[in-house]
């Protein structure tokens, strides 16, 4: 199975210049969020499958305007063609006027309720969330900083891959793809594509 997941950037191959066949062979899309609504909508109107997502900091038109034919996963865990996956929109919360921002206390509260869900499925293949973990491809800025919940959620349920968002990969030397315990992580900035 290959999946895109997508983050913070709008792929120009995929939008700009989007030929019919580029996306062939992909089973399904993830956006790790902080992308156009319109750029979800044309995707899954292009190709005929599945488009999962997470909310990311800057996505607030969403409440009002969510994207076409796709599906939130935030808080949820889902099951597609075996393959089990969770989902946690949001950054770390550093404005007051912030939607999908969140104190760690606040997020640690939203790992525990998915937590459960997760168990109820028998474990999770795949954590797909907008910020990345504490201390792991994260920023020292507030805005930037990771989550140190999400530590707890990887080491429960070893998931195979952990993907996340927020990081730009023009921020510096950022690593595409690492490791966290048994777990792989990739940083979905723009585009990647992942098989199971």
């Amino acid at each position: 199975m290959k999946i895109l997941v997508l983050a913070d950037q709008p792929s120009k191959q995929l939008w700009d210049h989007y030929e019919q066949g580029k996306l062939d062979g992909i089973d399904l899309i993830i956006s790790c969020g902080d992308l156009p609504a319109s750029y979800l909508s044309f995707l899954v109107t292009m190709v005929p499958i599945p488009l999962y997502y997470v909310c990311g900091n800057h996505d607030d038109i969403y409440e009002r305007m969510p994207p076409e034919g796709c599906e939130c996963i935030d808080g949820k865990v889902v099951n597609f063609r075996g393959v089990r996956i969770a989902g946690l929109g949001g950054s770390m919360w550093y404005t007051a006027s912030g939607v999908n921002m969140y104190t760690e206390k606040k997020m640690r509260k939203r790992v525990r309720k998915l937590s459960s869900r997760a168990w109820l499925k028998g474990g999770v293949d795949l954590f797909v969330a907008h910020s990345p973990a504490y201390g792991h491809n994260d920023g020292q800025d507030l805005p930037h900083r990771g989550f140190q919940c999400f530590h707890s959620f990887l080491k429960r349920f070893h998931p195979k891959y952990f993907v996340h968002g927020h990081m730009h990969m023009t921020y510096g030397r950022l690593p595409r793809v690492s490791s966290l315990g048994e777990t792989t992580v990739i940083n979905a900035y723009e585009r990647y594509i992942i098989e199971i």
